[in-house]
C-alpha cells in the first residue's frame, strides 16, 4: 500500500520541508572556540558537528543510532546487455548480505551501525526503458513508499545505499535527463563492462532520453521512467529522514542519481545529507559538482551497498567525541589565545 495516493501528493511533501535548526548549530560553532584547540584546526570535523546538530536540531549531537539501509531491484535494461552480470545476482547478493559476507555487512559491523536490507519485488524487474517508463505510477509510488517507511524515527544518522545489477545504467540516465548531456557524459562502467559494453550503455541510454524526451521537465517524472525500485525507495527514504530531523550519508554514484529528483524540485532538499564519498564511477565527480555535494572520502571505490556511506560513519562518530568530549580551555585550566 502506498503512502502517497497520486504523484500530486509525493510532490506535494517534496515542495514543504522542513529546515534544520540554525540555532543549534551555532551554538556548535560557539563551543569550538573554547575547545582546547587552535580555532578552526579540527577542519571538516568541525563542520560535520555542526551538520549534525542542525539536523538533529540538538547543540551536542548524537550518534547512539545509526542505521544502514541498502535497497534491491532489479532492472528491465539489463536485457540490453549493459552489465557482464545477470540479473539473478541481486537476489543472490540479498542473500550474502543476509548470511553475513558482504562488504557492507564488515563495515557496518566496524561503524557500529544497524544494517537492513530491503529487496524489492526482485521476481519482477522493472520495464526495459528503451521501450517504455521503468515504473508505472502506481509502482513508483509503492517503491517510494517503502522507502519512506523503512526510515525509524529513533536513527540519530541515515545511511542509504543500493543493490541491483544494471542500476548505474539508470542512475546514468536520471542524470543526464536532470542535468543534460548524452549517455557519453554519465555512462561508466559499473561493475566491470569492456568498451564495447560500454558503447552499448551509452546507446542504450541515448535512446531512453529519446523516448522520454517528454518527461525531462519533470523530475519525478524522470525517476519514474528510468529508475529502478531501490532509486525510488532510496528517494523516499531522503524524503522521509527531511521530514524526521535525521542527517543522511548517501553512498555513491547510484544513491546521488536517486536522490537528486528531490533537489531539482527544491531548493535545498539535501542539505540534511552529506555525500560520503567519489565514486570511481565516471559520473559521480559530475553529478556531485551539478548538486554541490563536496564528498568527504575519495578511496577509488565503486561497490555500492552502502559501503562508503557506513566507512564514513566512524568519521562522524570522531567529530561527535571531540565536540562532546573534548575539554574547554577553562575546564583544563588551558591559556585560550590573548
Amino acid at each position: 500500500m502506498s503512502r502517497f495516493v497520486d504523484l500530486s501528493a509525493l510532490r506535494a511533501a517534496c515542495l514543504i520541508l522542513p529546515a534544520g535548526s540554525d540555532t543549534a548549530a551555532a551554538a556548535v560553532r560557539e563551543r569550538q572556540q573554547i575547545l582546547t584547540k587552535p580555532l578552526g584546526s579540527l577542519g571538516r570535523l568541525e563542520d560535520l558537528a555542526a551538520w549534525l546538530a542542525k539536523w538533529q536540531s540538538c547543540p551536542m549531537p548524537r550518534l547512539d543510532r545509526v542505521d544502514v539501509l541498502v535497497f534491491a531491484g532489479n532492472h528491465g535494461v539489463t536485457r540490453q546487455g549493459i552489465s557482464p552480470y545477470p540479473a539473478t545476482v541481486t537476489a543472490q547478493m540479498v542473500a550474502n548480505f543476509s548470511s553475513g559476507g558482504a562488504a557492507i555487512n564488515q563495515i557496518a559491523r566496524i561503524a557500529d551501525a544497524v544494517l537492513r536490507v530491503i529487496p524489492l519485488e526482485l521476481d519482477n524487474p522493472t520495464q526495459d526503458f528503451t521501450q517504455a517508463p521503468a515504473m508505472t505510477e502506481a509502482e513508483f509510488l509503492r517503491a517510494v513508499s517503502t522507502g519512506y517507511d523503512a526510515v525509524s524515527a529513533d536513527a540519530n544518522l541515515l545511511c542509504l545505499g543500493e543493490m541491483g545489477i544494471g542500476n548505474t545504467t539508470a542512475a546514468a540516465a536520471i542524470a543526464a535527463a536532470l542535468f543534460g548531456g548524452d549517455g557519453s557524459r554519465w555512462a561508466g562502467r559499473g561493475t566491470g563492462i569492456d568498451d564495447a559494453g560500454l558503447a552499448r550503455k551509452c546507446r542504450v541510454i541515448d535512446a531512453g532520453l529519446k523516448r522520454h524526451a517528454g518527461r525531462i521537465g519533470d523530475p519525478l517524472l524522470i525517476a519514474m521512467a528510468f529508475g529502478g525500485r531501490e532509486l525510488a525507495a532510496i528517494l523516499g527514504a531522503t524524503l522521509a529522514a527531511r521530514q524526521l530531523g535525521i542527517p543522511v550519508l548517501l553512498d555513491g554514484f547510484v544513491c546521488t542519481a536517486a536522490a537528486a529528483p528531490l533537489a531539482r524540485l527544491t531548493p535545498g532538499a539535501l542539505d540534511h545529507t552529506m555525500l560520503a564519498h567519489l565514486s570511481a564511477e565516471s559520473g559521480h565527480h559530475a553529478l556531485a559538482g551539478a548538486l554541490g555535494l563536496n564528498p568527504l572520502l575519495d578511496f577509488g571505490m565503486r561497490l555500492g551497498e552502502a559501503s562508503a556511506a557506513a566507512l564514513a560513519v566512524p568519521l562522524l562518530r570522531a567529530a561527535v567525541a571531540c565536540h562532546t568530549g573534548m575539554a574547554t580551555f577553562a575546564e583544563a585550566a588551558v591559556d585560550n589565545r590573548a
